[in-house]
């Protein structure tokens, strides 16, 4: 028998799919950034800067100490590639999403986030904690595949060249 979601689970939920709606978005603005600074990668680049930007203020209200660097040296090699996926994102974002459309990109883009992190939680990589893969989150990430192909086929006639 399931148990109906608790509030706090509910509250996480809401946060993660607030922080989702957000992505598109970026994906957009992003595009019309490298459209205007006449090279994807210069505005992959003005991107992050803007991203350092906007993070400075909330480090200095929230008097975040001082980051340990001397600890993150010993991390295993896995852990730096926070910010080469966040180049190739947004990279990809700015190439793809005016040419298959935001809706189709970031179909592709959860389709894609949800296949990796299947293996992620089944293996315990990168640290996270081992989460076994069962029939249902297998269907789940099934169906977000099949609406991306519902979607990709939608749009088929209608991506540019």
């Amino acid at each position: 028998m399931t148990t109906p979601l608790s509030m706090s689970t509910a509250m996480l939920v809401g946060a993660a799919i607030a922080a989702g709606a957000v992505v598109p978005f970026q994906a957009a603005a992003n595009a019309a950034l490298g459209r205007a600074v006449g090279h994807p990668l210069w505005a992959t680049v003005v991107s992050l800067i803007i991203s350092l930007i906007a993070i400075a203020p909330v480090l200095l209200a929230l008097r975040a100490p001082a980051p340990q660097l001397g600890a993150a040296t010993s991390l295993p090699l896995w852990a730096w590639v926070g910010g080469i996926a966040g180049v190739i994102y947004i990279t990809a974002a700015l190439l793809l999403s005016p040419r298959m459309g935001t809706t189709s990109f970031m179909a592709c883009v959860i389709g894609g986030q949800l296949l990796t992190s299947l293996i992620i939680d089944h293996f315990g990589l990168m640290g996270m904690p081992t989460k076994q893969v069962t029939l249902y989150r297998i269907l789940g990430v099934a169906m977000i595949f099949i609406g991306v192909l519902l979607i990709q086929l939608s749009s088929e006639s209608v991506i540019k060249e």
